[in-house]
């Protein structure tokens, strides 16, 4: 099965050109059970260049079956705020999308899709929707809008006017495609689409992100980004100093009871397999299980272990 461009780098640098837009249509439109439309894609972070830009995040203008106008983020960070990250991303998209001299009521929806490599929160399925409801305190009804509100705003509930989330938590996904939406999922964590996949999108993905179909120019800053993930675990490697000592530090104090020699040579090698394991855990989701085990040390079986801890 041949392997394809990760999906961070092809938005980045390849499904921003209209040609290519029927892949993330076919994306969005599985995950909204909307059949999708893009209509333009707006600035944004992503049009940063350098490697080692901190935000990859898409604005997409893009119409759905009812001919709304919705702005669709596409965020592929990682970071331990990450939920306020998100919201500050909502909240500035809204903003720059409303000219001076509009009214609120011309505020645009806005649906944040985010993608995630890592665990965010606690809870054991790996597509999480948000939306806002406000529910009476006494009698627990929700709250809707009359009549004349809903010709204003062209909606019938509340929740239709706020903000959306979508987080798709990549690693927490089991490898079985249930149905179209779980065959893209599959297709983000491991760069692969089975020959009997059917999800609107993946066959154009499949063509589109063959790393062999790339011009000369585009293979060469592809391997120079893959290149870079190599890098940043050489220094996550290099950076072993913290857990190392802590280990040293933990053993040296055993050994005070149980024998100073045998103390630190415990505190050493525990320092050792701690920073090992920190290693593994920071490169889940940038390079394969295979490509750990080499950098670590550690076994595939352990590193397994860590994805579905």
């Amino acid at each position: 099965m041949r392997k394809l461009i990760t999906f961070d780098w092809a938005i980045k640098r390849l499904l921003r050109s209209k040609a290519n837009f029927d892949i993330l249509e076919g994306f969005l439109s599985e995950l909204l059970k909307d059949d999708i439309q893009i209509v333009e894609v707006l600035e944004s972070e992503s049009n940063k260049d350098a490697v080692t830009d901190k935000f990859n995040r898409v604005d997409l203008k893009i119409k759905n079956s009812r001919q709304e106008i919705v702005l669709i983020e596409i965020q592929y960070d990682r970071e331990y705020d990450y939920l306020q990250r998100m919201f500050y991303g909502v909240a500035k998209t809204v903003t720059e999308h409303l000219s001076e001299g509009q009214t609120y009521a011309e505020i645009v929806k806005v649906i944040s899709v985010n993608i995630l490599y890592f665990d965010l929160g606690q809870g054991d399925d790996y597509i999480y929707h948000g939306e806002t409801v406000f529910t009476g305190m006494h009698k627990h009804d929700r709250l809707q809008l009359n009549e004349k509100q809903k010709v204003l705003f062209q909606h019938t509930t509340v929740s239709a006017l706020y903000p959306e989330y979508y987080l798709i938590k990549i690693n927490q996904f089991d490898d079985i495609a249930k149905d179209t939406l779980d065959e893209w999922i599959y297709f983000l964590k491991h760069e692969e689409i089975k020959e009997h996949f059917t999800a609107k999108g993946l066959q154009s993905a499949r063509e589109k992100l063959d790393i062999m179909k790339l011009s000369p120019q585009e293979r060469a800053a592809y391997a120079r980004y893959v290149e870079d993930l190599h890098y940043q675990a050489s220094m996550f490697q290099s950076s072993y100093g913290d857990g190392f000592n802590d280990g040293i530090k933990q053993g040296i104090e055993q050994g005070i009871e149980q024998g100073i020699e045998k103390g630190i040579e415990k505190g050493v090698e525990k320092g050792r397999q701690s920073e090992k394991m920190a290693i593994a855990r920071s490169l889940l989701g940038i390079l394969s299980v295979d490509v750990i085990a080499e950098k670590t040390g550690l076994s595939r079986e352990t590193i397994e272990q860590l994805q579905s801890d």
